[in-house]
C-alpha cells in the first residue's frame, strides 16, 4: 500500500505532469520508484504466470486496460506497432487486463491483437497496487524496475510521445553500460 500512496500522491500533486486533449496525463516520476512485483496468469502470448521481476533488465512498459474501454481500442494496436519498432532493443511491453471476465479480454483481443505478453488481473489488485486512475493506464519503467513515467488516458499521437520516451531511456541504458565498462 506504500508504493500506491506514493504513486497517487504524485498523480495528484506533480508539477511536472503534462495533460493533453482529451484527459490524457503522462506525470515524470522524479525520483523514480521501485515498481512493485507481482504474478498474473498470461492468457496470451506467454504460458503459465508473468512476474513483473521477469521482465527486470529491460525497459518495460506495462499497460494497463479493459474491453469496455474506448481508448483502448486505439491504444493497443498503437503499442504493438511501438513492440515492432523496438523488437531488436531491451524493450519490453505487457499488457494488463482488469476485466473481472476472461472471455471479455479474449474477446477484445480477437478484435485488437498483440503481439508482446498479455496477463489479466480479474481481482484489479495490482491495478490499485499501481495506483491506475484511468483506463488505459500505462508505467514506463526503466531497466532496474523504477517507475519513470504515468500515462494517463490515450489519443492518436501519444505512441510518438512515448517512443521518444522509450529512446531517452535506451540511451540512459547505454551510458550506464559504458559507464561501468
Amino acid at each position: 500500500m506504500k508504493l500506491r500512496a506514493l504513486l497517487l500522491g504524485i498523480l495528484l500533486t506533480s508539477p511536472v505532469a503534462t495533460y493533453g486533449a482529451g484527459g490524457n496525463s503522462v506525470v515524470t516520476v522524479n525520483p523514480p520508484i521501485p515498481a512493485p512485483d507481482w504474478t498474473l496468469p498470461a492468457i496470451q502470448n506467454a504460458k503459465g504466470n508473468l512476474s513483473m521481476s521477469d521482465f527486470r533488465g529491460k525497459i518495460t512498459y506495462v499497460d494497463f486496460w479493459a474491453s469496455w474501454c474506448g481508448p483502448c481500442r486505439l491504444s493497443l494496436p498503437a503499442l504493438n506497432a511501438l513492440n515492432s519498432q523496438f523488437a531488436d532493443d531491451p524493450v519490453q511491453f505487457l499488457a494488463i487486463s482488469i476485466d473481472v471476465v476472461e472471455e471479455d479480454a479474449w474477446d477484445f483481443l480477437k478484435r485488437y491483437s498483440v503481439d508482446y505478453p498479455v496477463v489479466i488481473d480479474t481481482e484489479g489488485d495490482i491495478a490499485r497496487t499501481f495506483a491506475v486512475d484511468g483506463m488505459p493506464s500505462g508505467y514506463l519503467l526503466d531497466g532496474q524496475g523504477r517507475v519513470r513515467e504515468i500515462h494517463i488516458g490515450f489519443k492518436r499521437g501519444d505512441e510518438l510521445k512515448l517512443a521518444e520516451s522509450i529512446k531517452r531511456l535506451l540511451s540512459d541504458l547505454v551510458t550506464s553500460e559504458v559507464d561501468e565498462t
